[in-house]
């Protein structure tokens, strides 16, 4: 069994084939999914999708911090507090801090992060944590809640060896998906002194899909792209590989 631990199978670029493309990622052995949420817009395609395929899709429910601006920013995260309190959810997510597109709403993303946090406390769940360009800063946000006891994954994670070693220092894992594949990504190099039982797979589909694919729209089954290049580093079997990763995330998830 291989587990894609961040896909947005529910997003608009699956609109023609999602059954397809979960059935084509069932054929490759990837039978869980856990499906972190954007925003409000995306909460009603989020839920369609999983309540459809309960034993294979698990969702997750957050804010994302592109999604983060003053106007929305009390009517988004009164919407995640409620829904956590009314449904099950895998984990909080996607959340996190993002320096790449716009570096003006800092503040307020750090303000919802530390609030979807303490829910994650709450909830006794774990988080799902987007660092794009905010390695460093999101580990500063996140520290004093791991000593709490959160846990969670950077997910997609590009950050540097250092931060790989302070990230599974606070026993947080890191997400690793098709940026493992671009030849001059340096992610390889990254994580080459963190053990095995630190690291989770995805896909982040339908984004960042993995060479050969890289480009196009990604979608779950390609993870065994990633699956077979993060085996080959580690001088360890597919099979190997996929048990380890697959264990992390049950162990993560708290998934049977």
């Amino acid at each position: 069994m291989i587990i894609d631990t961040h896909a947005h199978l529910y997003l608009p670029e699956f609109d023609v084939d999602r059954s397809e493309a979960l059935k084509r990622a069932m054929s490759e052995g990837v039978t869980r999914l856990y499906l972190p949420n954007v925003d409000s817009t995306t909460v009603d395609s989020l839920h369609k999708f999983s309540d459809a395929w309960p034993e294979n899709c698990f969702p997750m429910m957050g804010l994302h911090p592109c999604s983060v601006n003053a106007e929305s920013f009390d009517a988004e995260l009164n919407m995640v507090k409620i829904l956590l309190d009314k449904r099950n959810y895998s984990a909080v997510g996607e959340i996190g801090l993002d320096l790449y597109w716009d570096k003006t709403t800092l503040e307020l993303q750090i303000k919802a992060l530390e609030l979807q946090c303490e829910w994650a406390l709450e909830k006794n769940l774990p988080v799902a944590l987007h660092s794009r360009n905010a390695t460093r800063e999101c580990i500063d946000v996140i520290k004093p809640f791991a000593q709490r006891g959160l846990k969670g994954v950077f997910h997609c994670f590009s950050g540097t060896a250092e931060e790989a070693v302070e990230i599974t220092a606070m026993d947080f894992f890191l997400g690793i998906g098709g940026v493992l594949t671009f030849k001059k990504s340096g992610l390889d190099e990254a994580i080459k002194d963190i053990p095995s039982e630190f690291l989770l797979l995805e896909t982040d589909a339908p984004y960042l899909a993995p060479v050969p694919f890289r480009g196009k729209r990604n979608e779950p089954a390609y993870i065994t792209n990633v699956l077979s290049l993060l085996a080959t580093l580690r001088r360890m079997s597919n099979e190997e590989m996929a048990a380890i990763t697959t264990a992390n995330a049950l162990r993560l998830f708290k998934s049977a």
